[in-house]
């Protein structure tokens, strides 16, 4: 039996290992919920410990996910939607929110960022922009009443419409309009030493300007590239260069101790007639291409020694996301846990809940059983 049991586990042990430079990516995850058809959050928690993925980005702070993850190493952000600005400028409405949907779970669920609105500044509120920095500070402020400022960070997330200007990338800046405003919320990041967020999405640019724009330079395949007539360097990726033009314009507004973050980017796998090259081989290209791209920890041409750090979006295709087809078919997995496409990440959903224990068993040999039955074959 002892020897039976070791040659059942070697197999899984060598398979194990091919799961290590996996496990070691640091890759963060969107958890999107604008369906109706997805699996339930316990059954999620599962998948993404088959897939060793530990950052998960949420866009609100749904109590059953916070539990589903509970004694687990994720680590969460939590968001408060653009509907709450103004209400988290009352300081007291910030601390009963904090203490309502963040408190009772950090004993248990790792919560390290609350996201304050999302991609407010590229809206055509005014109103909503001018609640924004407030909001973000009376929250901080009620964290740190708390006693969680140390433990728990504030920011917001941008697009890159923000940009009035994108290449070169040494040349990067913000439109003029909207300085005002990222002014203020730079000063807020470099006082509370908490990371600028941008989504970013080479898929839009691409679809824009298909003629223009070479598909493979998007997709991190191998290209010519360009080259940064300023300070000569050299980009081969969209990507990249999108972070190092937000770092200048940044830098043009007096600061040069913030981090870029990458909160959402993606590639979608179905999109209308005229969303060109939203297809499976592409989003199997960006995403797969981006991964690698991260398990070597590569920092950008302007920021070489200071790692990438993304979310990738997204975990799930949501069926009832508004908008275009793409935006519905953003997922690298279709709800019943079954991969979109193949980029390498070998997960497993239950087909149903079960308790920890039951969840450890049923898993350990739902890959025993066809190791045994190779062997048992021979």
């Amino acid at each position: 039996m002892a020897t039976l049991l070791r040659l059942l586990l070697l197999p899984l042990l060598i398979f194990a290992d091919s799961f290590v430079s996996i496990s070691s990516l640091g890759v963060g995850i969107n958890y999107g919920q604008i369906a109706n058809n997805l699996p339930s959050p316990s059954r999620v928690a599962y998948l993404l410990g088959s897939l060793n993925i530990s950052r998960v980005k949420l866009y609100d702070a749904d109590p059953n996910v916070l539990t589903a993850f509970a004694n687990s190493d994720v680590e969460f952000v939590v968001g408060l939607g653009n509907e709450y600005l103004q209400k988290m400028t009352d300081p007291n409405q910030a601390q009963a929110w904090i203490q309502q949907h963040v408190q009772p779970y950090i004993s248990q669920t790792k919560i390290k960022c609350i996201t304050v609105g999302n991609e407010v500044l590229t809206g055509n509120d005014t109103q909503l922009m001018s609640f924004l920095l407030p909001a973000m500070q009376t929250v901080y402020g009620a964290l740190s009443n708390l006693g969680l400022n140390k433990e728990i960070y504030v920011t917001t997330a941008h697009s890159t419409g923000i940009l009035g200007n994108s290449f070169p990338p040494s040349a990067g800046a913000f439109r003029q309009d909207l300085a005002v405003y990222l002014q203020s919320i730079l000063n807020f990041h470099a006082q509370t030493n908490s990371p600028f967020l941008i989504n970013a999405y080479p898929f839009f640019a691409y679809k824009d300007n298909p003629d223009q724009i070479s598909l493979s330079y998007v997709l991190f395949q191998p290209n010519p590239g360009t080259v940064d007539p300023i300070t000569n360097l050299h980009y081969d990726n969209m990507l990249y260069a999108q972070i190092d033009s937000v770092y200048s314009a940044i830098k043009a507004m007096g600061h040069t101790n913030i981090q870029v973050k990458v909160s959402e980017t993606g590639w979608p796998s179905k999109g209308d007639p005229n969303e060109v090259g939203a297809t499976p081989e592409n989003a199997r290209l960006y995403n797969g291409n981006l991964l690698s791209r991260i398990e070597q920890n590569q920092g950008t041409p302007a920021k070489p020694s200071i790692p990438i750090d993304i979310f990738v979006f997204a975990l799930f295709n949501e069926d009832l996301k508004p908008g275009p087809t793409s935006e519905r078919n953003y997922g690298l997995y279709y709800p019943d846990g079954t991969p979109v496409y193949n980029i390498g990440l070998q997960g497993y959903l239950p087909r149903m809940d079960y308790s920890a224990s039951e969840k450890n068993v049923i898993f350990f040999f739902s890959f025993l059983l066809p190791i045994a039955f190779f062997i048992c074959t021979l």
